[in-house]
This record gives structure tokens, sequence and C-alpha cells, in this order.
């Protein structure tokens, strides 16, 4: 029958000690501002619940030590006490922010795929093109696209009667602003019906030709070249449609790429291990960008394929490892089958018909899954050790059937 008057008791104890250190904090703080009778009647009031306590007063004698101390701390608490509504939002969200920053700088870090170099394994931003208007989704199914995948539409028309042409030769990089605020950057592709343009605006990290493929070539890798025709400097690619005013020309949706979380702490006492993937900054690869006068700052996903002292050969699609098949990962054996969309392992750069690469010491060679649209160390050589990251930890969004554990 007691307890519940105990746990008033305990609560109204601790909620003195609470009032306690704040007019500790006050004193030691404002000591030099305040007036000597504030900062004898501070202490005299601190002292008065400090004595309640000793005693073990029942709560409602506590109450009333609290609440004659209050009333001294409204008049000489400065910022400390009363705190504004405005205040106490201020302090959470910067108490909120140093922890955020502090967990993504030592342990886990969120990353985004901004290309399809590691396609299948993992996704940048890819097109679903919808072959007829009656394919494309309502409303209310694009709302739900929009929450699970951040699905983006694109849908041109015709402004005139006519055949439908791309324009493979002028594409131009353009700067702009994402949801109508952050810099951004896009590409922009020109199509035309009859001797209409069109232009058509996308992220500068999606492939519009992929697009242009599946919606009009049915998938080919290449353009078919008896449709080519020049006109002045640009190179026009009939696309095998014609269409009326106002008729879809091409509708498709942009989705976005994986989002994951990088575990940035493992490889502080382990070494990454062939097979995983991988993680890593460009501050020192100086081929990367070779039209710029130093490397570029970026992270980069690739999938490792050698460590120190490691020899690596190309026997297309095979990759070899210090003489062998290379194993350790899924996506080695895939490639060297050419199963479920993974193209093989290609020669490129420094590694064509024969050439082999020896792994310099404190150093990482990494390639994507996707060889054959990938720029990796093949090109611009192997990655520092002091520029690795971490390894892809858990795929948080979209929410499609690769939600979960990277691969």
């Amino acid at each position: 029958m007691f307890g519940p008057f105990a746990s008033v008791e305990k609560k109204m104890r601790q909620n003195a000690a609470n009032w306690l250190e704040l007019a500790e904090k006050i004193f030691h703080y404002r000591r030099d501002v305040l007036a000597p009778a504030e900062l004898a009647e501070l202490q005299q009031k601190r002292e008065g619940v400090r004595a309640s306590l000793r005693a073990r007063d029942d709560a409602s004698k506590l109450k009333l030590a609290i609440e004659s101390l209050e009333d001294v701390l409204r008049r000489t608490g400065g910022t400390f006490y009363p705190k504004s509504s405005l205040v106490e939002y201020v302090e959470f969200f910067v108490v909120a922010a140093i922890v955020i920053l502090g967990i993504r700088a030592f342990f886990v870090q969120p990353f985004k795929i901004p290309t399809n170099s590691m396609w299948p394994s993992y996704h940048g931003m890819t097109g679903e093109v919808f072959p007829t208007v009656e394919d494309e989704p309502g409303v209310i199914a694009q709302g739900v696209r929009f929450a699970a995948q951040l699905a983006s539409a694109k849908r041109i028309d015709a402004p005139t009667d006519g055949e439908v042409f791309i324009n493979i030769s002028r594409v131009k990089s353009v700067s702009g602003r994402k949801w109508g605020i952050l810099p951004a950057q896009y590409r922009e592709y020109v199509m035309a019906v009859g001797r209409t343009p069109l232009t058509i605006t996308v992220p500068a990290d999606f492939d519009l030709n992929r697009v242009f493929l599946d919606a009009f070539f049915d998938g080919a890798e290449n353009y078919p070249n008896n449709a080519r025709g020049m006109i002045g400097q640009d190179v026009w690619v009939r696309a095998g449609k014609t269409v009326k005013k106002g008729e879809r020309v091409l509708a498709f949706d942009i989705l976005t790429g994986d989002q994951l979380f990088v575990d940035r702490l493992s490889y502080h006492f382990v070494k990454p291990r062939v097979g995983q993937g991988f993680v890593f900054r460009t501050d020192h690869l100086y081929d990367l960008h070779p039209e710029m006068a130093g490397p570029k700052e970026q992270y980069y996903i690739k999938r490792l394929v050698g460590g120190p002292g490691d020899t690596l050969e190309i026997k297309s699609p095979v990759l070899y490892r210090n003489g062998e098949p290379i194993t350790g990962a899924e996506a080695f054996e895939k490639n060297a089958d050419q199963a479920d969309h993974f193209p093989g392992y290609r020669w490129a750069g420094r590694m064509l018909d024969g050439d082999e690469v020896t792994v310099p010491e404190n150093h990482y060679f990494a390639m994507g899954d996707n060889s054959a649209s990938s720029l990796d160390s093949r090109y611009w050589g192997a990655i520092p050790e002091a520029d690795v990251v971490g390894r892809p930890l858990f795929i948080y969004y979209p929410f499609t059937k690769r939600w979960g554990p990277a691969p």
C-alpha cells in the first residue's frame, strides 16, 4: 500500500537534485554579474533544498523548498533559466546534429549509388520505360512509386505529326536546382518529331541512352548503324516510330539509386577482404580526372578484387587473381558465367589482353561488377590504403527486393 507514496517521494528527491544542479551552474557561471544580495539569496535557497534532502523531508515540504529556489532562479538565471521554447529546440537540434555527425564520421555513413558501374549488384539511377499509355501508372500508383522508389515521371508528347529522331551527338551539361533549392547538375538530350526539336533534361548521372535503347530498339546494346544520318554537325538516329500531334513519344520513370549505410568502423581493426563491396575516397587518384589540376574528392563504390602483392589478369569474361579464377563473391562467379545480367570482365585501360597488374604495397585494386560500364582501377590505378572508407552494410532505400543486407 505504500508503493505509490514511495514512488512520489523518490521522484521528488530526484527532482530536487536536478534543481540543485541547475542552481550550482547558475551560481558559478553568473556570480560575476549578480548583485551580492542576489548571490546570498541564491545560496540561502539552495542550502534550504539541500537541508530538506538531508533531513529526508516528505514530498510536500521538499516541494515548498524547490518552489522557493525556483523563484530565485527565475530572477537570476539569465539565459540558463527560464529557457524559451526556441532555445530548447535549438539546443536539441545542435546536440542531435553533433551526435549524427559523430556517428557518420566514425561508425556508419549513408551513401547513395550514383551510377550503374556496380549493376546489377547495386543500382544507380535507372529508367523504367512504359511502351503504351495504358502501361503508365495512374496518379495513386505514381504516388506509391514516388514513396517507395522516389520515381520521377517523364512524359514526352509530340508537338506535331512526324517521324521520331534521336540526336546522339548533342548532349549538353547544364546547371539547375534540385527540388527548386539545391544546386544540381543535369544533362540535356535532344529528340525531334519531324523537324521540331524536343529537349529532355535528366540528372547528370542518369543514362538516357539506356532508355532510348529500351524504348525504341528493344534493349539492343548499340543504335542500329543503318538508321543513322547527318544534318550539319549532328548525328541523328531514326527511332522507328511515327506519331501524330499530341501522341506519346516517350514515357519513363527515373528510379533513384540504391541508398545504403557504409560501415566505417570495421576496417580500423581488420583488413579489407577480396570480394567485399568497397567504398573509398578519390582524393589521391590523379588519373581519375586528368583534365583537372588535381584529384576530385568524391566517394566511390566498387568491389575489392585485389590487395597488396596480388597479381590480376583478365581472360575475358573471367578475372584471374594470382593465376586462378577469382573467388570470394557471388558476383565473381556470375561474371565468369555471364549469368543474371552480369556481363563478364572485359579488357580496358591498363588491363588489356595478356596484361598482368600487380597491386602495390599499401594499395587496393577495385573494379565494378558491371565491367563494361565501369571506370575503375583498370583506368586510374590502385587505391591508397589511406583513402579506404569502409564496406556497404545495408540497403535502406528504395523499398524494393534489394532492401536489406548489402551483397
